[in-house]
């Protein structure tokens, strides 16, 4: 059973795409020099710091990208309850609101911790359809 509509769940894929960007504002926020948008990558790898740490969280958003993703796609495909998927996919992106809070704030353990809990409903979105 397939739902075309839109729901909460791919709205959460929407915000998660994003995500990474924001970190990357983020991190070159009241900071790149005139014309340092000329190769913004090679500018990024030289920040340390908070700045490091936030491109860094961009990057780790890009990985993690493709799983959430699948995972959304494949519950929605399989007929998983849209209200427990939009739970979830809801939490996943909290998870990843406090990740980027946690890597900016650099508190490891602590992001982690969240890191794993959102990988773990990144697997509980994917296992939802199959009931």
């Amino acid at each position: 059973m397939s739902n075309t509509s839109f729901t909460l769940a791919y709205g959460c894929v929407l915000v998660a795409a994003l995500l990474p960007m924001f970190c990357a504002l983020l991190a070159k926020a009241g900071a790149m020099p005139r014309g340092g948008n000329r190769d913004p990558r090679a500018w990024l790898a030289a920040q340390s710091g908070w700045r490091a740490r936030a491109n860094a969280a961009q990057a780790n958003g890009f990985e993690g990208l493709p799983f959430f993703i699948g995972a959304v796609i494949i519950a929605h495909q399989l007929g998983a309850p849209q209200a427990r998927l939009d739970q979830l996919a809801c939490a996943f992106i909290v998870l990843r609101l406090a990740y980027i809070a946690l890597y900016v704030g650099d508190k490891a353990m602590a992001r982690s911790l969240v890191w794993g809990l959102g990988l773990a409903v990144n697997i509980a979105i994917l296992l939802l359809g199959w009931r």
